[in-house]
Order: structure tokens, then sequence, then C-alpha cells
């Protein structure tokens, strides 16, 4: 089968986690069938990131938006009652860059990531699949209930503006896929679930050289730059840390690390909080801390983190939100609180040996016995051979 992905970003390096969930089924789907990429792209893609794309796909093309059609896509977006994110996505330039590319490819089917590639594809004739991946417009209103004046404004435009548009993508694709039960509630019982999966070979204490004794108590991972953990970075370091440095007599150390840290989390570093900034291996700060600690009280989607972190053996304290998609067990995979004195409580508690490794051991093996990528994209791969097996029929 010839796949063409369409992709709101350049898939590496995997510093984001819908780049991680590109690239992997990517990888998985080349193994058996010939897999075609066409990525927009915000900055300009390195030569190193581009040849490794190369070498896990038959062939790549992206386009590098320009910020003034950004700008202008926003303005038209909103005059239009479309979403100011698919505005910024997109580009005249682009879709016809795409256009060609399809035309070269003559894909079976494409495969689109996001409803933020619908201006880039809308004028395909082709066999289309979107992938939500979560669902934006739960994501918005998530974030809208927590903001105030004029950027609650803003976001409550659009999330009814990505509300229409989830629901138009149900009409535009010939079939949708979602990461978590949770999000294909929030669009429609119809889109198919296609979970995320982890890399155990990779995120696996042995695979990495640790350091001679762990440096932090407690870890957070992730984009930096993204409004949900910036958001819970600074719940954790300000609100739920001072509530365990009251219970634990010894020195509470914190880790926050992950790629472009915002002003307002490189504001938390001080002597008891380390702000690392993008790592060129984030598994060294899961090897250097005794737990993970993801506050998630936004946001949408399954978090990749959380399977890393497991995966890499390490006990995590999450909320309710971040833990439901993930179908774990409280108290016997990991450990679920949504206040910060729940949070901060389950953190101590953490500091005991005994519960420590049973969280620790219970989490890693839920993660290999139901988070594989190759079982990940079975169902994905389904979608589209039925999308061909439609092809072929008409």
């Amino acid at each position: 089968m010839r796949i063409l992905v369409l992709l709101p970003r350049f898939p590496y390096p995997l510093d984001k986690g819908d780049k991680l969930r590109a690239y992997h089924q990517i990888v998985e789907l080349n193994k058996r069938h010939e897999v075609y990429i066409f990525a927009l792209s915000h900055t300009k893609v390195r030569h190193g990131d581009y040849d490794q794309m190369h070498t896990v796909c038959t062939a790549v093309d992206y386009v590098r938006l320009r910020w003034w059609e950004s700008v202008w896509g926003i303005l038209k977006a909103f005059f239009k009652g479309e979403p100011l994110q698919l505005g910024y996505w997109s580009s005249r330039r682009a879709r016809r860059a795409y256009a060609d590319w399809e035309r070269q490819v003559q894909p079976d089917v494409v495969y689109c990531q996001m409803v933020r590639t619908i201006p880039t594809v809308k004028g395909s004739t082709c066999r289309k699949v979107l992938d939500f991946q979560d669902s934006l417009s739960l994501n918005t209103h998530r974030r809208m209930e927590r903001s105030h004046g004029l950027m609650r404004l803003v976001l409550n435009y659009e999330y009814k503006a990505l509300r229409r548009t989830e629901q138009q993508a149900l009409r535009l694709f010939d079939a949708t896929t979602v990461i978590s039960a949770t999000d294909r509630d929030a669009i429609s019982p119809n889109v198919v679930l296609v979970p995320n999966g982890v890399d155990t070979s990779y995120f696996n204490n042995q695979a990495i050289k640790q350091p001679n004794s762990q440096i932090f108590s407690v870890v957070f991972v992730g984009n930096m730059s993204y409004a949900p953990n910036v958001d819970a970075a600074c719940w954790l370091v300000k609100e739920i840390m001072p509530l365990v440095r009251k219970q634990c007599p010894y020195n509470v150390r914190v880790l926050i690390a992950g790629a472009d840290p915002k002003p307002a989390v490189k504001a938390l570093a001080g002597p008891k909080v380390t702000v690392s900034g993008r790592l060129e291996d984030i598994r060294t700060a899961y090897a250097s801390a005794k737990m993970f600690v993801a506050p998630m009280r936004i946001g949408s989607g399954m978090q990749n983190k959380l399977l890393e972190a497991m995966s890499m053996s390490l006990p995590c304290v999450t909320t309710t939100l971040a833990a439901a998609p993930l179908g774990a067990t409280a108290w016997k995979h990991l450990l679920v609180g949504d206040t910060a004195e729940q949070i901060a409580d389950l953190i101590v508690k953490l500091g005991i040996e005994e519960l420590h490794d049973s969280i620790a051991d219970g989490g890693n093996r839920f993660v290999k016995e139901n988070y594989s990528w190759p079982a990940a994209v079975e169902p994905l791969e389904k979608i589209l051979y039925e999308q061909l097996e439609s092809k072929q029929a008409r």
C-alpha cells in the first residue's frame, strides 16, 4: 500500500507528543508499506533531522511556512469564524506544494494528523483518514476554564470554532482516529481508538548509564512551551512541593526537564528546583530521579511522558485527567490525586521503599503488556486497508 502522511510539524526531533506519535507510526507502517511524508514547518528543518526521516520512510518533503503567511491566515480564519490555529497552519503556497506532491506520489490513501492539516488537504480527492490525536476543543475548553480576561475570550472563541471543525471533519474524512476514549467521547462515538505506544527497549534503565546516585527526588518532563505542561510545572513547584517539604525533614529537590521552557517555567529555578531546558537524551532526566510527578490539570489525549517514566521503572504520581486515558489502576500501576494536598501526600508516601518499588514494578509491567508500538499501530493499519479496499471497489 502506498500511504501519504500529512503532518502539521516535521516529525523529528521527537520533542512533542504529536511528533512522537507520527514518527513511531511511520516507522511501523514503513515495515510493510511505502510511506511518503509531507510536513509543514514553522522552523528550519536541520539536515540531520531530514536525513533521519529518510531512513524510516520512502520519501519526505516539507514546506517551511513564513511568519506573515501564518499572521494572514489567522486574520482570515477569525473573519470566517474558523479556528485560529487552522489559520496559523494555512498557506496557499503549502497547498500547492502538497497538491504537487500528492500527484507525484499517487497514494492509495492519505493519512493526516490533527485538524490543523485540513486547509492543506481539503481539495484532495483521495481516500483520507484523519488522526484527531486528541480533542483540541476539549483541550481548549479546559484551558479556558482556568483563564481570565482577554485570554478567556480568545479561548472561548477557539473552543467553539474547534468544536465545529471537529464535527465538520467527520464528514470531510473517510475515517477518523483518536488516542483515548475520553477524547473520542468529546468528538463522536464513531471515531476509532488508536492508542499510543512506548519504545520499552529505549526507555529502559538498563539501556542508559545511570548516575552514581539519584540526584533529584521528583522529576517532571515535557515540552515546556505547551500550556498544560507550564501549568503543571508551576503548580508542582509553587503549591505542591511546599506541602511536601513540610512533611519531609530531608532535602527534596525537583527537576523540570524539557524543551523551550517559557519564562514562567524558567522563573521556577532556585536552590531546590532545577530547570534544565532541552536535554540531548531525555532518559537522563528520568534516571536521575526517585519518582515522576505529572500534576496535569488541563490538556487532553494520552500523556506519553507517563508511559516513558513507567517504562523507565519510575513510580508515577499524576491526576485523574492524565491517568484515565491510560487505563491503569491506581495503587497498582501508579498513584492518583487531584488536589495539591493529595498529590503532596502521595509523594511523601512514595518515600517508603516498599511502596516505591511496588508501584515502579507494577507500572513497568503494565506498560510492557499494553503499550508496544507494533500493537498500537494495528488498528490504524486496519483502517488504512479498509480505505484501500473502498478505493479499489469504486
